[in-house]
This record gives structure tokens, sequence and C-alpha cells, in this order.
């Protein structure tokens, strides 16, 4: 009557042995460094590049999605003054590029003081729906359709906080904080499908728009740079959450 129930034990304790193997497992998109590394940063960035095609495709095993598109909710501009002053609302949007990023410095946080890092993306390119009101070069452009926009050179220069927990005698890291501040070199927007396709009012918009696309990355920027922070804190804690600290070096 014992044998059952010692063959039940014998396997339960297997499954556990190969669920805690498993769990310890290094994941393939972890890259790990060496503690002693005197060139640790590079290291770290190295290991931040290596990232990039599971950023691109997403990890399902984590539930960490595709960051192509990278997929952000609204943006309210005004673009000019007064009670008849031109409003863009954009919805939907989608980014693609993002996963294309270069590190260019880091600073480690240390002691409690905040991490730095300068990142590169050659070319984000934005689609999404949108709806105006007021008045554009004296032209009643209240309307809604596509638009697109092409941000060339985006120098993202990040700052932030980490905090470390326990769980299950793991230490695992949170960005409590992520600051992000956006610098575009060059950028060309423009609107489809807008206005029942009326020639003059489409052609008077990305008029404006060719004409005036720093004011209108002007007017997109702040909140543009708090929604970037937020959903990047939010990829990279979902990233960390499942990487316990340890797992960023070699044993």
């Amino acid at each position: 009557m014992w044998k059952p129930l010692v063959i039940l034990l014998l396997c339960s304790t297997i499954i556990k042995n190969l669920v805690v193997a498993q769990t310890n497992e290094i994941p393939e998109y972890v890259k790990q460094c060496r503690r002693d590394d005197p060139k640790l940063t590079e290291c770290f960035i190295s290991s931040l590049e290596h990232l990039k095609p599971y950023l691109a495709k997403g990890i399902p095993e984590i539930e960490l999605p595709s960051v192509e598109p990278f997929k952000m909710d609204t943006l309210s501009l005004q673009l000019t003054d007064g009670p008849q002053g031109y409003k863009i609302t954009l919805k939907n949007m989608d980014v693609f590029g993002s996963s294309e990023f270069q590190v260019k410095s880091m600073k480690i946080s240390e002691n409690g003081e905040p991490f730095k890092a300068r990142i590169v993306i050659p070319k984000l390119r934005i689609d999404a729906k949108y709806t105006s009101s007021g008045v554009l070069i004296i032209i009643p452009a209240s309307g809604g359709g596509d638009f697109h926009a092409v941000l060339d050179g985006v120098i993202c220069d990040l700052s932030g906080k980490v905090s470390t927990s326990q769980r299950d005698g793991k230490t695992y890291l949170h960005v409590d904080s992520l600051n992000l501040h956006l610098d575009i070199k060059n950028a060309d927007l423009k609107i489809a499908n807008a206005f029942r396709n009326n020639r003059v009012l489409l052609e008077a918009t990305n008029l404006f728009l060719r004409e005036n696309g720093h004011l209108v990355i002007e007017a997109m920027q702040p909140q543009l740079q708090k929604k970037l922070a937020m959903e990047f804190a939010k990829l990279a804690n979902q990233l960390l959450k499942h990487v316990p600290r340890d797992w960023f070096y070699v044993a």
C-alpha cells in the first residue's frame, strides 16, 4: 500500500526540481556581465543593445508586448492662439522605430543617485487618427482624418531612480521614476483622408504643417515626453519583475 505513495512523492520531488531548474535558467534575452568587469557600464550598454530584437517582437512568456508599434493613446495640441485657435487631437497613435535605439552613454545608479542615459533613435514614424477644430491661415479647418509624422535624429536623455525588493529569496529592481527629454532634429508632418478630400483645405493644412513643423513638435513635446516616460517605465518594470538582479551578472 505504500508503493503508490512513494512513487507519488518521488514524482512530486522530480517535478519540483524541474520547476526550480527552469526558474533559475537565464533567459536568452538577458546578456550577462561580470561584476568585476572594469568596463561594466559598456557591458550593460551591450546588454541593452542585445534586447532590441526581443523588444521588437515582444516576449510573450513575461507578457511584454512588442514595441513595434509602440502604442499611445491621446495627445492634444493647441497650435495657434485666440478664440478660434487651431487645435489638433491625436488618437490611437502607433509609433514605429523605437526598437532601433542606440545607447550612446549611461551612468549606473549608485548610492541612491539617479541613473542617466542618452539614447538615439534614428527615425520614429507616427501614424494616428486626428480631429481638429478652429481656423488655420484664415480658413476654417475643423475636421478629422489620418495624421502621419516622421521624426529624424531623435535624442532621448533619460534619468530616473530605482529601488529593490525581495521576493522568493531574490532581489528585484523597480524603476520608481523616469524623466525623459526629447531633442528632435527634423520632423516631416502631414495629414490625409481629411475634409472629405477637399483639396484646398488639405493642401493648406499640409502647407502649414510643412512650414511650421517645429511649432507642432514644440506643442507636442511636453505631453509626448511624459507619456513616453510612463510607457517606457511600464515596459522596463514588466521586464524587471521577471528578472532577478543577480541574473544580470555571471555567477
